[in-house]
């Protein structure tokens, strides 16, 4: 059961939030939030107070205030809905410069000692705080992260906007694998098989081909039964497509892509970086131009690294980088790394063949740096029908399923490239997280569904 108090008072105060604080300086405002954490020291309360915008510190002296405000402040429990006022003041110790001497206090509803808010501010199991993740968010770390997230998705679109790129949005069932069927969820569409879609790339190809350069926006699945940091089985990827661009092009919009959305957090959400302890110095230094290697000095750099005993296992020639490679690769550079021209026979069958060398592929992957691995993968797309049909048939695809991606090399073919970019990924390696299941409100993984 809920208590409810509510202390009758006139908000004068003009409503404010805790981020905009800074405007209100030596005037009093009313706020609208939660009570994060409580200390008392002798006759003096220190509540913090959030309101998704932030936290700050709440100053009440038991003569300062009337009794009964007092009084309700000190009974106050974790996570209380509560609107308060007081005065702005400032105060440089104080995170995020201000403190708020209260004056009045309404309690929205208190959380009852009998059934306490589950978060406390002890460490907590991942397990405990994934099964409560609904709660988890609402801490300062999490609410730090979730903006950032925010701030990155809107970056990654504002960049696009701004640069002549139309938004389109691709299906999210679909007939056929874009990129095989082992990694798909199969979905029963009126009695017909469908998947949920892995990528909305062959989608957006037809549309790049009417409108020139666009992107897509949106949740995509991965039935990977893999366990580590860096996968999730739903997450959300951006994906432009341009006609007339080749490899060199997709590049040089991709290191110009990334640091824009790396530099829009450093000017945007500074105060959440420094909550959860990330090193600004690092993020300032993603600018434009990233080295490129190609994959063969990347696979050379990996067998010299073994041979002097820094890598367990020797990289065997022809194989995509796993997790460690890419870790080690990135560690040498303070900025992403565009790896490009694999083998063509580990790749999809949609990307078209280097004319200098057709056994390699006109792709590229950016690995973040400081160990966070791929973050992007795209390519130059098959533009000839012929070589498609024949790469769909030797991959064993149902080739009616793609009758309309073929057209698209029927009917005015040109060259084009595009790529994918996980947005989890990067809010994984913008915030130096250890595991990408803390990037996305709530985790869908090999074996979590729940909340």
């Amino acid at each position: 059961m809920s208590e409810e108090i509510v202390l009758k008072s006139e908000e004068t105060a003009p409503v404010a939030t805790i981020s905009t604080l800074g405007k209100h300086e030596g005037q009093s405002v009313t706020l609208k939030g939660w009570l994060y954490n409580l200390r008392e020291s002798g006759k003096l309360l220190f509540p913090i107070f959030r309101d998704g915008t932030g936290t700050v510190q709440g100053v009440a002296h038991v003569k300062s205030v009337p009794a009964e405000v007092f009084e309700t402040l000190k009974g106050l429990t974790q996570e209380s809905s509560v609107i308060v006022t007081g005065r702005v003041r400032a105060d440089k110790r104080a995170p995020g410069g201000y403190e708020l001497d209260v004056e009045n206090i309404q309690v929205i509803q208190r959380v009852p000692e009998s059934d306490p808010f589950p978060i406390s501010l002890k460490e907590h199991g991942v397990e405990f705080l994934m099964e409560h993740r609904h709660l988890w968010v609402r801490t300062p770390r999490q609410s730090a992260i979730l903006r950032i997230r925010a701030e990155i998705m809107r970056a990654a679109a504002e960049y696009f906007d701004q640069n002549g790129f139309i938004r389109t949005d691709p299906p999210i069932l679909t007939p056929a694998a874009c990129e095989g069927t082992s990694t798909l969820f199969p979905v029963d569409y009126f009695g017909d098989p469908a998947f949920l879609t892995q990528s909305g790339q062959l989608y957006i190809e037809s549309t790049a081909l009417a409108l020139g350069k666009v992107y897509s926006f949106g949740p995509t699945f991965r039935a990977e039964k893999s366990k580590t940091r860096r996968h999730l089985t739903e997450f959300w990827m951006v994906e432009p497509e341009v006609a007339f661009c080749d490899l060199n092009d997709l590049m040089q919009l991709a290191e110009n892509y990334l640091s824009h959305i790396v530099q829009s957090v450093v000017k945007n959400r500074a105060p959440e970086l420094e909550v959860i302890g990330r090193d600004i110095e690092k993020l300032k230094a993603i600018v434009p131009p990233f080295p490129r290697l190609r994959y063969d000095e990347a696979a050379k750099m990996l067998n010299e690294a073994h041979a002097k005993g820094e890598l367990e296992h020797a990289f065997e020639y022809g194989n995509d980088f796993g997790s460690p490679d890419e870790t080690w690769l990135t560690k040498q550079f303070d900025k992403p790394v565009m790896v490009h021209r694999y083998p063509a026979a580990v790749k999809a069958f949609y990307m078209e063949p280097d004319p200098e060398d057709p056994t390699y592929a006109l792709c590229l992957d950016v690995l973040a740096p400081e160990g966070y691995g791929e973050v992007i993968g795209g390519s130059q797309r098959v533009s000839s029908y012929d070589l498609l049909k024949s790469r769909i048939e030797a991959h064993n695809l149902p080739l009616e399923s793609f009758q309309w991606y073929l057209d698209l090399r029927r009917y005015g073919s040109v060259p084009h490239a595009g790529f994918g970019m996980g947005i989890e990924r990067v809010v994984a390696w913008v915030c130096g997280l250890d595991h990408v299941r803390e990037t996305i409100p709530f985790a869908r993984t090999l074996h979590r569904i729940y909340p």
